[in-house]
């Protein structure tokens, strides 16, 4: 009978609720950094991913991590999921240089990806509220783009970033219940470091060629990329990491749509009119907000409706005759064998 209930997570505190926010404030502070650093989208990468590992690394070092034993296999894993993550913030530096705003609107997107994507890795029904929410973030994206149709290239690199941080996200949370976290920021942020210097070469097939790569950080890029690679890094990430024991991808993602909230309100604050947009910009946005709050209700009520369903079937199963007699056959079984 035990087959019919939901094994249920224990539920997250309001100290993890509080702190998941604050991870999400980190991070919607990382497209306004990487606006003000002046080196290209893959040096960035590449140079946040540096610092990331070493950090980690030396963490790991002094907390004796290093000795625990992990299959290679597992390494090759984390080391791929690594390979995604610096995928996503390739795209994701790529659109913030373009503008800061559309691409942190593009990354309201994760809601709908995760929709898609999260019933085929897991195996799971597609649920088709999730699906109804995911085309109302797509009306408030056709919004955007008539509104700013100047910057589609910065909102088509937010949507595939976001697209990629949501795959990421999804094979992540495998590792949480095998692996410390600060174990799994660091080989993660090794496979991203080495995946982007592996790319080097290629950088300008698939960018733009008038980006030049250059590698000379100024003081103040180097101010600023120990922060990004530091706080909104090894700190934000790895506890990110370790609060998906407790919340699903579903509900990270969910969150993590208010990263364009705290990022606009900041991009204007920092950088004013430059980051100022047409009323169609902030009305889609808004849209796809308003889609992505109703989405703890929408779940809520589906639930509730689901548990009632199963509850039902339960005690439909406890009346039929055949599974008392099942349940009599069972004890008078194991009667015997005691004895």
């Amino acid at each position: 009978m035990h087959n019919y209930f939901y094994k249920l997570k224990k539920m997250p505190t309001y100290k993890e609720y509080f702190l998941l926010h604050w991870i999400v404030l980190i991070w919607g502070f990382t497209a306004i950094l990487g606006k003000l650093i002046t080196l290209s989208p893959l040096e960035l990468v590449i140079y946040r991913t540096a610092i990331a590992t070493a950090i980690s690394g030396l963490v790991l070092l002094y907390y004796g991590q290093f000795k625990s034993k992990i299959k290679n296999i597992e390494i090759l894993k984390m080391l791929f999921t690594g390979f995604l993550i610096a995928l996503h913030w390739l795209l994701f530096f790529g659109a913030a240089k373009l503008n800061a705003s559309v691409c942190l609107a593009g990354l309201t997107t994760a809601t709908l990806w995760t929709s898609i994507l999260e019933p085929i890795i897991q195996k799971k029904r597609i649920k088709l509220y999730e699906m109804g929410l995911g085309l109302i973030v797509m009306l408030g994206l056709y919004q955007i783009y008539n509104a700013e149709i100047s910057h589609s290239l910065a909102l088509f690199m937010a949507i595939g970033s976001a697209f990629f941080g949501v795959l990421f996200s999804i094979l992540n949370a495998r590792f949480t219940h095998r692996h410390h976290h600060q174990t799994i920021t660091f080989y993660e942020m090794l496979g991203a470091f080495l995946s982007m210097m592996i790319f080097l070469p290629f950088h300008d097939v698939f960018f733009w060629s008038e980006v030049t790569l250059r590698f000379e950080p100024t003081f103040n890029d180097w101010i600023y990329l120990f922060i990004l690679g530091g706080i909104c890094t090894v700190y934000a990430y790895s506890l990110s990491v370790k609060l998906m024991k407790k919340f699903t991808p579903f509900a990270v993602n969910l969150t993590v749509n208010l990263e364009p909230v705290y990022g606009i309100i900041l991009a204007l604050l920092i950088f004013g009119e430059e980051e100022e947009m047409k009323i169609g910009f902030y009305l889609g946005t808004l849209i796809i907000l308003l889609a992505v709050f109703t989405y703890p209700f929408l779940k809520k009520y589906f639930d509730k409706k689901r548990n009632k369903k199963l509850r039902k079937m339960v005690e439909k199963r406890k009346n039929m005759p055949n599974y008392h007699l099942k349940k009599g056959n069972k004890q008078k079984l194991s009667s015997q064998t005691s004895l």
